[in-house]
């Protein structure tokens, strides 16, 4: 997707989320959003991008860790509860309980009977979501092999993305069709009416967040809500008010002072997000990036 057209329609659509925001917190509605999908898929940025410019008191991420030992003795769903919306919120879950449906069940860190209790709990669960009146939506971002093999070999040696990828995450290379048989039978049970899954193309990460952001905004039945009319008040006179001399406050240097172009040389280009010219074709410079894997190395199987 052309880089320009992409940013403009991208905030044209932020501005939509902050409208929609504004209808949640005046109408007390709860949101729960699911973003689901392989590793390297693009949850991580169109959640970055949805949540720019809201509220973070209102809409919050949440990313769970490994469940503890005593959450593993808990109702599978029990730490995930507590992160439901209140009134007036708004929540993102990157990744969520459907953990059991893929990864659990694909590295063995369920047991079978585990897994099939999830798939019969799951259809329930979500049902007492959207019968208490909970928007719930889920999007699972699927990414074809070669463009999942390619970000993976560019966090290899990017510094800003090397903490995304774990032993995990690449073991799951050498288990894609394990992985699409557990997604395939997750679908099978959890693609309810009351609460669809909704996938998302994302071996273009552009079009891909457009497309899931003007989607979510489908889904929500906001209005405009009108906001008071706000005027800056006249600063009032002073009273005899003197600052504490800065020689008594433990003030930072002022490192930015001393930079110079010349002495700045740290650079940084975001494979990822930058990988295409504006124009959309592939720059030939590029095709041979240490970062980028080699198409022969990977099939056209799509996830």
């Amino acid at each position: 997707m052309d880089k320009d057209l992409y940013e403009a329609e991208l905030r044209r659509l932020q501005a939509e989320l902050v409208e929609m925001q504004a209808w949640v917190k005046a109408t007390g509605a709860r949101i729960v959003v699911l973003f689901e999908g392989r590793d390297a898929a693009g949850k991580g940025g169109a959640i970055k991008r949805i949540t720019e410019y809201l509220n973070p008191r209102i809409a919050r991420v949440v990313a769970l860790p490994m469940p503890t030992e005593r959450q593993q003795t808990q109702w599978y769903f029990q730490r995930y509860v507590e992160h439901l919306p209140a009134a007036g919120e708004i929540r993102l879950f990157d990744r969520s309980w459907y953990n059991r449906g893929g990864v659990e069940k694909v590295m063995g860190y369920c047991t079978p009977e585990q897994h099939q209790l999830f798939l019969r709990q799951c259809p329930i669960f979500e049902r007492m979501l959207v019968d208490d009146g909970i928007i719930v939506l889920k999007y699972w971002f699927s990414v074809s092999d070669k463009e999942q093999m390619k970000r993976f070999r560019s966090r290899l040696t990017d510094p800003m993305r090397r903490w995304k990828l774990s032993p995990t995450d690449l073991e799951s290379i050498t288990r894609w069709e394990e992985y699409s048989r557990a997604k395939d039978e997750m679908f099978v049970h959890t693609d309810i009416r009351e609460a669809p899954w909704f996938v998302v193309e994302s071996d273009d990460k552009r079009k891909a967040r457009i497309n899931v952001i003007h989607h979510l905004l489908s889904k929500i039945p906001y209005t405009h809500i009108d906001r008071p009319t706000l005027e800056i008040p006249k600063r009032p006179k002073s009273t005899g008010y003197r600052r504490t001399d800065r020689s008594l406050q433990h003030e930072i240097p002022d490192y930015a002072a001393s930079l110079s172009q010349e002495s700045v040389q740290f650079t940084y280009r975001d494979v990822e997000d930058d990988e295409l010219p504006d124009n959309g074709e592939v720059d030939s410079s590029e095709q041979n990036h240490p970062n980028q894997a080699n198409p022969a190395q990977a099939n056209e199987t799509d996830e």
